[in-house]
């Protein structure tokens, strides 16, 4: 029988020696962003049977790599899982590797299909489609990035973006077919095949993101 719940003190080592590096990162990627990719690996993981705690700790080393450069991040997030002795403490050394594998396969641009059901679980809790927070998340990213656009700039970035990664001929793919992804990619694309409604949410969140600056 598969327990649901995350051992106590693997929870404890994560919350206090792992999480806390995110806040570093840009507010794409900051710790809200590790905390939600965290549980909805745990609701995925429970739904299919998974193992809690590989799908747990795979969440929380996922995006470590961002303490590097960005283009290798997930990369470099598994050789940071791997390295991490401290985790011999929970795993096997073949569970390591299946979670080192899982984090390396988390990318949305990656080429091929995640090696394992862990590197499914964490790649789709990567991608929260929620439209609101997909769009949000995409701004932020142009404001800190790309500090010298201005808002005609970042429009135009935030355009191209969506287009490259959530259109019908994106480059984003779901690997757990009827997860509340699949439904929300589809709200995505509406707004992308129409510009008008596009730019009124863009506006509204720029405006809100900016407004304080």
């Amino acid at each position: 029988m598969i327990d649901n719940n995350v051992s106590l003190d693997l929870m404890e080592f994560i919350e206090t020696d792992i999480l806390p590096r995110y806040t570093s990162f840009d507010k794409a990627h900051n710790l809200t962003h590790a905390t939600r990719v965290i549980n909805r690996s745990l609701a995925l993981a429970r739904h299919i049977g998974a193992d809690i705690n590989m799908a747990y700790a795979t969440a929380a080393y996922h995006d470590l790599g961002l303490e590097g450069p960005r283009a290798i991040h997930h990369i470099t997030s598994g050789k940071i899982l791997a390295a991490d002795i401290r985790l011999r403490k929970w795993f096997s050394a073949d569970q390591i590797k299946i979670m080192k594998e899982a984090v390396e396969d988390h990318r949305a641009s990656a080429s091929h299909a995640p090696r394992s059901i862990y590197g499914k679980i964490v790649a789709e809790a990567d991608r929260d489609l929620e439209p609101e927070i997909v769009f949000t998340r995409t701004i932020e990213f142009g404001i800190d990035h790309y500090p010298e656009k201005d808002k005609e700039g970042q429009w135009a970035r935030f355009r191209e973006h969506l287009d490259n990664k959530y259109s019908t001929n994106g480059y984003i793919k779901l690997w757990i077919p009827g997860a509340e992804n699949e439904r929300n990619l589809k709200r995505i694309r509406e707004y992308i095949n129409n510009s008008a409604e596009l730019r009124k949410v863009f506006d509204r969140l720029y405006d809100s993101l900016t407004k304080n600056k």
